[in-house]
């Protein structure tokens, strides 16, 4: 018996090497679905707007500036209000047994896609049952005036006022564009659901099959206008346990494993048939602390807890090498970073008497929240869940640690249903307003994204004027005041800015790391 499963085993081990043509990533958790503009979690961007569609415009990282995808060309007006985008021409969407094309993209399928989301009258806005947590938390529907399509490769967007952060927002994965002629089928079949689970664009990749947990997997699109991929398939394999990753990566079952923990990392590095990718990410890593629910809406409160926790021990515990303290919102490396704010010390006796002050001298309960799986924002969620369980402990503060699955995780906590919240935030394209509409403002608590679920009118003052303002210097200066408001009313529990890493097998050319969890592999090819 033993000496026949031997080789069924070594069959299945180098089995992947016969399909070097596919290429096979090993990937954290599951999609939420896959009409992107229903979610706001990497994995599920990763698996949707990265692999399968285009947006107007793209950000690079490397040049730090906004280029061409969809629209070619765009031009602003002078007054800052009028934004015009020229197609690029011929861009085919995908052809699957479910759907084929009757013509390319053009000016309809961008109306559509933002229309959706922003007019409850249009068919298409009760559909998605989530929401649209990004549209709604950046205010596009009182930003954006109306969408014009002058001719079939021009769309013209008014805004009611100047927003500097909109063009650099449709880098974002919830500004993909959608196929009109798609949507309008599922809408006459009845079917409209069938957009989050059978998945249309214009990326690199066309969607094959998903199934839960376990894979997606997606065929090259050889109508690609960039071109066609240099692999002929591509693969997520859902493997939520980074050892398990790292195994798989070993026997060559995947080609990258994403987000490993910082000793894999340590040891990859020291394998012959392995290389590790990295770069600062911009991320932040951090404890949300509800403000809606008592105690916690006590600012002395959440002062406390931020005092009662010991940071660096927390640092070197769960994040090793692999990241830097966070003092507030945002990297150092972002500008408008408030470098001069007063930090929280480790200072359990501070936080006691500030806990007394709030008259709760004899402590009381309180909920953790944390993910069962590692991620690169939270390498070991268990870990770092009892070490902030134990410093609270000592200050009086009894928390109970609830361990829940990624996707009910964020529902709920969308939802405002936690206490202290272990989560992280990976901004779309290098500027500030990225972290600090999505996580501070009034409508973000709306839209679920807030998950402090803290709304005033001062703080959300500041971030909406500077939204507004073209000198970036001007934006600075409202922005260093709403992290010292932030700070003051110690709304997070700032963990770390993490280094973005991902593992790969030494075949393995042209994958880069992206600072914003970004995934692209239509470069990405297998040395033969």
């Amino acid at each position: 018996m033993r000496l026949a499963a031997a080789p069924l085993l070594f069959f299945f081990c180098l089995a992947p090497l016969a399909h070097a043509a596919t290429l096979s990533v090993c990937t954290e958790a599951s999609p939420e679905g896959f009409d992107v503009v229903q979610y706001n979690s990497l994995s599920t961007t990763n698996a949707s707007a990265d692999v399968l569609m285009n947006r107007l415009v793209d950000f690079d990282a490397q040049a730090g500036k906004l280029v061409p995808s969809l629209a070619q060309s765009w031009s602003v007006s002078a007054d800052g209000l009028v934004y015009d985008f020229k197609l690029r021409p011929d861009v085919k969407f995908h052809t699957t047994p479910y759907f084929t094309p009757t013509r390319a993209l053009n000016a309809d399928d961008v109306r559509f896609s933002f229309e959706r989301m922003l007019d409850p009258a249009n068919p298409w806005h009760k559909v998605a049952q989530s929401g649209f947590p990004h549209a709604q938390s950046l205010q596009l529907p009182a930003l954006i005036k109306s969408i014009e399509t002058p001719d079939p490769q021009t769309v013209r967007f008014t805004l009611t006022h100047p927003d500097s952060t909109f063009l650099p927002a449709l880098s974002m994965g919830f500004a993909s564009i959608y196929s009109a002629e798609y949507a309008d089928k599922l809408l006459k079949a009845g079917t409209p659901e069938k957009m989050n689970s059978q998945p249309i664009g214009t990326g690199p990749f066309v969607f094959s099959r998903f199934q839960k947990d376990a894979v997606v997997r997606y065929k090259a699109n050889p109508d690609y206008f960039a071109g066609k991929p240099k692999v002929d398939g591509l693969i997520f394999a859902i493997t939520p346990d980074a050892n398990v990753r790292l195994q798989k990566l070993r026997r060559n079952e995947c080609q990258i494993a994403l987000s490993p923990k910082p000793l894999d990392v340590e040891a990859a590095a020291k394998e012959a048939t392995l290389k590790v990718a990295q770069t600062p990410a911009f991320m932040t890593a951090f404890v949300a602390i509800n403000s809606q629910h008592p105690p916690l809406d006590k600012p002395e409160v959440r002062q406390a807890i931020n005092l009662a926790f010991d940071r660096n021990s927390y640092l070197k515990a769960v994040f090793e090498s692999g990241g830097q303290a966070a003092k507030g919102v945002y990297p150092a490396t972002t500008w408008s970073y408030a470098k001069d704010l007063p930090e929280y010390p480790h200072d359990p006796q501070k936080a006691k008497a500030l806990l007394a002050k709030a008259g709760l001298k004899d402590g009381f309960s309180t909920t953790i929240w944390t993910r069962p799986t590692g991620s690169v924002l939270n390498p070991n969620p268990s870990l770092g869940a009892q070490l902030l369980q134990a410093d609270l402990a000592k200050v009086g503060i009894k928390a109970d640690i609830r361990v829940i699955e990624w996707g009910e995780l964020i529902r709920r906590a969308k939802a405002g249903e936690h206490d202290l919240l272990f989560m992280g935030w990976a901004g779309d394209n290098g500027d500030p307003d990225n972290f600090l509409t999505p996580q501070f403002s009034c409508a973000a608590v709306q839209s679920g994204t807030n998950f402090a679920r803290y709304c005033d009118k001062t703080l959300d003052s500041l971030i909406s004027e500077g939204k507004r303002l073209s000198d970036q210097d001007k934006r600075s200066a409202l922005y260093q005041k709403a992290q010292a408001q932030i700070q003051q009313q110690a709304l997070w529990l700032p963990l770390a800015h993490p280094t973005a890493y991902a593992l790969t097998r030494k075949d393995v050319q042209g994958y880069q790391v992206s600072p914003f969890g970004r995934q692209d592999f239509s470069s990405v090819s297998l040395k033969p």
